[in-house]
């Protein structure tokens, strides 16, 4: 009988064989994944891109002069990623956060442990557990699993752990059975979310799917 890490590379392998490096998380530097991992909640990178672009074209790209940024003004720019107003407030939180606690600087984080600043995002207002593990898995290159609601369905259906789970124990199924390796975290959540889109969706499309070959039900939901 395989172990959990064992069913866990399996999967990983089986994806990575189907899909390829899927290059996350896009951004040309820490902060900017950063600034993308605030506007992502609750829609597509695309509109997130385009947020993000019209950050640069006014010139103020930086937590110093995002942070100095009137708020409606921060509200008109990020206006693509919908729910902008909420997501100005978030943003400006976390630029106030950076620049009145770290002096407006991602690379002076990397004298502080991952469990620090985890407990500092997580009380950053509007910053929850995914998002803060974004920001220190892909923009800090910290070893910690981000997991979300693709990644619970794959494993539910997949009987790695049961429906009535939450996001700490999802994360602990990942960081208590691999490797700290932020590349293999980096890799695996991605994956997983190429694969909820795809195929493990709400109404599942098993046919084609890379891990339709093992063992799964569809009849165990989330609760």
């Amino acid at each position: 009988m395989k172990t959990t890490a064992e069913q866990l590379l399996e999967i990983y392998q089986l994806l990575f064989d189907a899909f390829g490096p899927q290059h996350w998380w896009p951004g040309e530097t820490p902060f900017e994944i950063a600034v993308g991992a605030v506007l992502t909640q609750n829609t597509s990178w695309t509109n997130v891109e385009k947020a993000i672009a019209n950050l640069k074209a006014d010139g103020r790209f930086d937590a110093t002069a995002l942070h100095e940024l009137g708020i409606e003004q921060l509200e008109t720019l990020i206006r693509p990623a919908g729910y902008f107003r909420v997501k100005a407030k978030r943003l400006r939180n976390f630029t106030t956060w950076l620049c009145d606690w770290h002096a407006g600087d991602l690379q002076s984080l990397e004298a502080f442990g991952t469990s620090q600043l985890r407990e500092e995002l997580l009380g950053v207002s509007g910053i929850g557990p995914e998002t803060a593990d974004s920001i220190l898995l892909y923009a800090l290159d910290r070893p910690i699993f981000v997991v979300d609601t693709y990644t619970a369905r794959v494993m539910v259906r997949h009987g790695l752990i049961g429906p009535d789970l939450d996001y700490q124990q999802l994360q602990d199924l990942f960081q208590s059975n691999l490797e700290p390796d932020v590349a293999l975290f980096n890799e695996f959540h991605a994956l997983l979310v190429m694969t909820g889109k795809d195929y493990c969706k709400p109404r599942p499309k098993c046919p084609g799917c890379p891990l339709q070959t093992l063992p799964h039900s569809t009849e165990t939901e989330l609760h």
